[in-house]
């Protein structure tokens, strides 16, 4: 083209005279035929071409929602296609569909083609070669810069309405470069950083990768889900990708199953079942919760309406893994009180094991996951008074061994009175002493155990009840002091405390601990109100509901929370409980398992009810929100 441009000195009329005069033909809605004659017949031929309205977009193709790691593979994809294609001198097409060029072919007859006369051999960049080939380049070598940037224009327009570029070179680009770095590509599937519950995601970018590398090209539809469905799964994924493959839980091998019995075993093998694999695995840290309480329901029948602030107070953040609560004087309808328990703590949680003695009740609640992890569990009870069928005052004691962590639970009621300590440590020693425990479960340390103390025999104890410890003081003392500051006060009070002036002797509960007291006495309550004993007797308010705990080990027992439930008034005692933080070992397989043993059907009975005490809640709220209409029919 740059040749048939006139020179400098008339180009200025020639466009004067084409601004005049629009394009001489301009035929069909599709062709455009144009008579390039002069060069401001060529100028005026690129401004009608810059003005042609650009096709609409197509209309989007429905196909599923892809993730972010989806959209991003795909975009870095593209790019690697399209770079690939300008970058390689055999490619013949680019697979976005950019640029296209084909051999050239001969004319058609009928059809008029945009500058076929001039720019046959031309591209987007013309060599010197092709210039030099010309003889109208030849005779016309000495064009203006002008005249050759609007040649150029021209024909890259004419290729694009053609749908492809002109052979001749290949088209040059300058290297495109991402906005920003792109992720590392890695060929292991079994990444860590996938997701927080071990499941690879279906979209993850080099799981397609890989797929290819390995099997060959995997049609895009073919999601994750279907592949393993057919069976295609890696022969060489790691434990952490397989895990997402049927489920979240750890996969096991068959090897491990031909080769162990899950009732009795290897000896912290790989794969035991109480192992450190397997403690790590649902307590990386090694530590558990356990909720212990006590509370003497002074016979009532009455329970309270809400166990939801003694069972789960607001204080800490999360639920306990175990909880267990002891009774004294409890209700007589010791059923319905642990069907409250389940309705309080939910379909989450299991009841383990449940005793009596007398009016003495324990009840241990696990959570449903962790009861396969347990040992059988025992039980055995000590009558403290002169006449043993009266089962008011004594011990009740429930052992298991939880992975290789061995607990004992003893819930007590001692002599009552003011005076009455060596009747209190009496009971104590009959305890220790008297308590058969354990007696299937094999002893985790028997180097340590001593016959005389059941609690030598256990590495975790914990010891709650009504003791009937009182405070060595009169009522108007009390009454001063706790009205004063109730923060000092308490401090002040437990310094008349006989049970921790017996502990501080060695008297009773040797090598026990107790968390810091910062609660008001639970001793003794007007029922139903806050005040306490306004009766003729005057009792003087007490700590006689307490916690201990012992163990074979430093610093196992770390105690999070030590306090009372003002809420629960049914009582002239205010249940007291304690939150621990519990370390625990790892255990061997040759021990008499539970085999995930519970109560069925209180847990069924507790889950009933508090889905109907749920659906009731729901409607109270709605009929509360909807005006009540009356209608006549």
């Amino acid at each position: 083209l740059g040749a048939l441009l006139p020179g400098a000195a008339g180009g200025g009329r020639a466009a004067e005279r084409s601004r005049r005069s629009p394009p001489r033909s301009l035929q069909g809605a599709g062709s455009l035929t144009l008579r390039v004659r002069s060069r401001a017949g060529v100028l005026q031929w690129v401004r009608v071409l810059l003005r042609i309205t650009p096709r609409p977009p197509r209309k989007p193709r429905l196909e599923r929602a892809a993730s972010l790691d989806e959209k991003n593979w795909r975009r870095w994809r593209r790019f690697r296609t399209s770079q690939e294609s300008l970058t390689d001198p055999n490619e013949t097409s680019s697979s976005n569909g950019s640029l296209q060029e084909a051999s050239l072919s001969p004319p058609v007859r009928g059809r008029a083609t945009p500058c076929s006369q001039c720019c046959e051999p031309n591209s987007l960049h013309s060599s010197p070669d092709a210039s030099e080939a010309s003889p109208m380049g030849k005779s016309r070598g000495s064009t203006s810069d002008l005249g050759k940037r609007a040649s150029e224009i021209s024909s890259a327009f004419g290729g694009l309405l053609r749908g492809k570029a002109f052979a001749g070179s290949k088209p040059r680009l300058s290297q495109i470069m991402p906005a920003r770095p792109l992720p590392p590509m890695e060929l292991n599937v079994a990444s860590h950083t996938l997701r927080t519950a071990n499941r690879i995601d279906s979209d993850f970018m080099d799981y397609r990768h890989y797929s290819q590398h390995k099997f060959g090209r995997v049609s895009s539809s073919l999601s994750d889900t279907r592949l393993h469905g057919n069976g295609m799964v890696y022969d060489n994924c790691s434990t952490d990708s397989m895990k997402s493959t049927f489920s979240l839980l750890t996969p096991i091998r068959s090897k491990d199953v031909r080769s162990r019995s899950y009732l009795e075993g290897s000896l912290l093998a790989n794969g035991a079942l109480l192992g450190a694999e397997e403690l790590s695995r649902y307590f990386p840290d090694r530590n558990i919760g356990i909720f212990v309480a006590t509370w003497n329901m002074q016979g009532q029948k009455e329970l309270p309406l809400n166990l939801d602030d003694f069972l789960l107070p607001t204080d800490p953040d999360y639920a306990q893994d175990m909880y267990v609560i002891g009774v004294q004087e409890g209700c007589p309808d010791r059923r319905e009180w642990e069907i409250r328990l389940q309705e309080t703590l939910g379909p989450h949680y299991v009841m383990l094991y449940s005793a009596a003695h007398g009016v003495l009740y324990m009840s241990v609640f696990i959570r449903r996951d962790l009861i396969w992890f347990c040992s059988e569990v025992e039980y055995a009870t000590v009558t403290t008074r002169i006449v043993s069928q009266i089962k008011t005052k004594g011990a009740l004691g429930i052992c298991f061994t939880f992975f290789g962590t061995s607990f004992l639970f003893i819930t007590s009621h001692f002599t009552s009175g003011d005076s009455k300590v060596n009747e209190r440590k009496l009971d104590y020693n009959k305890t220790i002493q008297a308590l058969t425990l354990p007696k299937n479960v094999p002893d985790t340390n028997p180097y340590r155990s001593s016959s005389s103390d059941v609690t030598t025999r256990f590495d975790e104890v914990f010891w709650f009840g009504d003791f009937n410890f009182r405070l060595n003081k009169d009522r108007e003392t009390v009454d001063s002091i706790l009205s004063q500051n109730p923060e000092t006060g308490v401090s002040k009070l437990l310094a008349y405390d006989q049970l921790t002036s017996e502990m501080s002797r060695g008297s009773i509960f040797k090598g026990f601990q107790e968390a810091d007291i910062r609660f008001r006495p639970s001793y003794k309550f007007d029922i139903g109100k806050d005040s306490y004993d306004t009766t003729s007797k005057q009792r003087t308010p007490s700590y006689t509901d307490r916690v201990v705990f012992r163990s074979r080990y430093r610093d196992d027992i770390h105690a999070v929370k030590y306090s009372s439930c003002p809420v629960i008034k049914t009582s002239d005692h205010r249940p007291v409980f304690a939150l621990f933080r519990v370390k625990v070992r790892p255990g061997r397989d040759n021990i008499p398992l539970a085999a995930g043993q519970f109560d069925r059907e209180l847990y069924l009975i507790g889950i009933k009810r508090r889905i109907t005490r749920d659906l009731q809640n729901r409607r109270v709220q709605k009929d509360q929100k909807s005006s009540s209409i009356c209608s006549i029919s």
